[in-house]
């Protein structure tokens, strides 16, 4: 999409993600045609819409289209996708004998969506579409219940496979869905440094904003620091387009959301450890967005085994 259609298409997506979320959002995206927008231009479509659910603290289905496109099929309302456990990047289904033994997470939307993509890890792998009726839902209350996670398990039949996808599917899945969320955690800390950056211009101490305060200043230049150099991996890793560059660049966002998170909450100070204040609902955002799909601390051990294990370095990012 040209310039004047992609700030078109931004500002429709910052409206909805203001005003809805859960299956209010969902049906908005639908009506704003973003399946066809993600169809023709991925980068822009996803890029858009999870920084916006990040800074809106909203959510949505969107990444299940994401990554049931990325291991070669069509999304599609009906179809949903599960994901690893937090933490994890493994597939969540693995063969057993006759059966799948399926273990791992879903969106909130997973349960209105009437099948679900299940990838398998082990044996002769491959993607498999089930009815999402025979697994088994339980929604995740933890610490950001808003988010709408549920828990998917299930000890399946073995199912034909839908397709036979190549052994890089899941990778692919994988890699798109940190991309994804990546940008949610980018959107998430640039609201977090506009709320501690209001507070300073306003709080008054010793007659003057604590915005002139040099340890306020530095913090908050920290944060932005943080901020740019997640949003430049994340475009480092759509123009590498490698699963290696996707989670540096997740791995990244995780590590800069934290440490944003952590520098706002003492700008703000006490009024940032209230519900009353709205930090804290970003904070619990990203804290568990992190760790879906592999979290900044896992993906980095992960990255420095894998190069340990090649013994070689990859190309240079184009930062």
């Amino acid at each position: 999409m040209d310039a004047e259609e992609r700030e078109l298409f931004a500002k429709s997506l910052k409206h909805a993600t203001a005003h809805r979320t859960g299956a209010g959002l969902d049906a908005a995206l639908d009506d704003l045609g973003w399946r066809d927008a993600f169809a023709a231009d991925p980068q822009a479509a996803v890029s858009i819409l999870f920084e916006l659910q990040g800074a809106a603290g909203t959510t949505s289905s969107a990444l299940d289209d994401v990554i049931v496109a990325a291991v070669g099929l069509d999304p599609a309302p009906h179809l949903g996708a599960v994901l690893p456990p937090l933490g994890r990047t493994d597939a969540p289904g693995e063969v057993v004998g006759q059966e799948v033994a399926v273990g791992g997470l879903g969106t909130a939307g997973l349960s209105r969506r009437g099948r679900a993509v299940v990838v398998t890890g082990s044996g002769d792998g491959g993607v498999a579409v089930v009815d999402t009726a025979v697994l088994q839902l339980r929604t995740v209350r933890g610490l950001d219940p808003l988010l709408g996670l549920v828990e998917v398990a299930g000890a399946l039949v073995r199912p034909t496979p839908r397709s036979d996808p190549p052994r890089t599917a899941w990778t692919a899945a994988v890699a798109a869905g940190q991309r994804a969320l990546a940008h949610e955690l980018v959107g998430a800390s640039r609201t977090m440094l506009d709320l501690a950056r209001e507070h300073a211009l306003e709080r008054v101490q010793f007659g003057r904003p604590i915005a002139q305060f040099q340890a306020i200043r530095h913090r908050l230049a920290e944060s932005l620091v943080a901020v740019e150099a997640a949003d430049g991996a994340l475009t480092a890793a759509w123009d590498d387009g490698s699963p290696f560059a996707a989670a540096v660049a997740k791995a990244i966002a995780g590590r800069s959301a934290r440490t944003v998170a952590g520098h706002c909450q003492q700008v703000l100070a006490g009024i940032g450890f209230t519900t009353d204040h709205a930090l804290h609902r970003y904070v619990r955002r990203v804290i568990v967005v992190d760790r879906l799909l592999g979290d900044g601390r896992s993906l980095t051990r992960l990255l420095g085994d894998d190069l340990l294990g090649r013994r070689s370095l990859p190309s240079i990012l184009p930062l």
